[in-house]
């Protein structure tokens, strides 16, 4: 029988990932009912590869994502009333309500955000891990980013980097085996992604992403090189996602039998299994833990729903401006009255300028095509 960690830390194992899935399920019918603008991507399915890398994390280690990253900050201990509030858009969330859903982000747990570029996270985590060099620290950032982002020409850069600097940085893709509706096969012409940094200097390793311990067994080992020998590892965890790429994904590009084919390798149930089989947490135990998610989904909508919306008056705070230059080319005429935001009488000159001269020649290229239409009409 396969060796297990002890009783609690199995009990925390499958606790975390019973509140990220029921967290999910949650989100998505929020989103249906229309509580959450904007874009909504789910990771039902992907829990014990996001588990099993943050249970072996330590508090000061870094984590940064992409944008299916809910999970992720729930799993470093973020409290699901902050994400919940969070993807509500409301003034309780982890980032004022202002990130919503694809840039849910918590400094003070070290995660340092979703972001909605596809390969954007990387060559910020290479800064990250250099930050930590910078300082004689022995942390180590963790970059966790999907299979369609290995294509991007921010993954090469920051390998390349990476590796010539000897960055603390485990870079792990989340393989679900879809860059967005698009087959891994359609869209890499390496499909073993753990070899795809090795022309840069990095070692890779693909490992059983829906397995929460062989996740934790190989992420550790990741980690000590990155601490103890300061260079950059890349790791491949083999996943899949239950939904489809985000709420509005009709899913035409992949079989149901498919689909069911990955359930039957559920993260969640397999590792169930094994502990009950283990006797190391009973079936009351094993329905306890998911009421306990159930409870704090619950709770979580419930302050989400509760918590108020940014004033309108807060619009443009914390924005980055020129000295105290505010944005006049931005005015949002639906509004009776300007907003601090908008007032330009301190705009450069020179700011005012470029904006005018663009849009006059805006104007001549539109009097240009006017001019060729009627031409071809006559």
């Amino acid at each position: 029988m396969e060796d297990l960690p002890d009783r609690s830390t199995c009990e925390g194992l499958f606790g975390r990932m019973c509140l990220i899935r029921r967290f999910e399920e949650e989100a998505g019918r929020q989103y249906q009912r229309a509580k959450a603008g904007g874009f909504l991507h789910l990771a039902i399915g992907e829990e014990a590869t996001i588990v099993g890398t943050t249970s072996v994390m330590r508090d000061d280690d870094y984590l940064i994502g992409t944008y299916r990253t809910h999970g992720h900050a729930l799993a470093r201990g973020t409290p699901a009333n902050a994400v919940m509030a969070e993807i509500f858009g409301r003034v309780d969330g982890t980032s004022g309500g202002r990130g919503g859903s694809m840039h849910i982000f918590d400094a003070e747990r070290r995660f340092m955000g979703g972001y909605g570029i596809v390969g954007g996270n990387l060559p910020l985590a290479a800064g990250i891990g250099l930050a930590s060099q910078y300082r004689e620290e022995d942390t180590v950032a963790v970059c966790m980013f999907g299979d369609g982002a290995s294509n991007t020409g921010n993954f090469g850069e920051t390998m390349n980097l990476a590796a010539l600097w000897s960055l603390p940085v485990v870079f792990l893709v989340e393989n679900n085996l879809y860059g967005m509706g698009t087959a891994i096969e359609r869209h890499s012409a390496v499909t073993d992604l753990s070899q795809k940094a090795a022309g840069y200097g990095v070692d890779g390793e693909r490992i059983d992403g829906m397995d929460v311990l062989a996740v934790r067994d190989r992420v550790a080992a990741h980690l000590e090189i990155a601490r103890g020998e300061g260079r950059p590892t890349l790791v491949e965890a083999f996943t899949y996602r239950y939904r489809g790429h985000s709420a509005a994904d009709p899913e035409v590009y992949r079989e149901k039998d498919e689909v069911e084919e990955w359930r039957e390798k559920d993260p969640i149930e397999t590792f169930a299994k094994k502990v009950l089989d283990a006797g190391l947490l009973t079936e009351e135990e094993i329905a306890e833990v998911r009421a306990e998610a159930d409870r704090e989904v619950g709770a979580a909508v419930e302050f989400a729903d509760a918590s108020p919306e940014p004033p309108l008056e807060t619009l443009y705070d914390e924005l980055y401006v020129v000295g105290e230059t505010m944005g006049w080319y931005a005015v949002d005429e639906r509004s009776p009255e300007p907003y601090r935001g908008e007032f330009g009488e301190d705009a450069p000159d020179v700011a005012k300028e470029l904006a005018e001269s663009g849009a006059a020649h805006a104007e001549e290229d539109e009097g240009d095509e006017v001019q060729a239409r009627e031409g071809v009409r006559n």
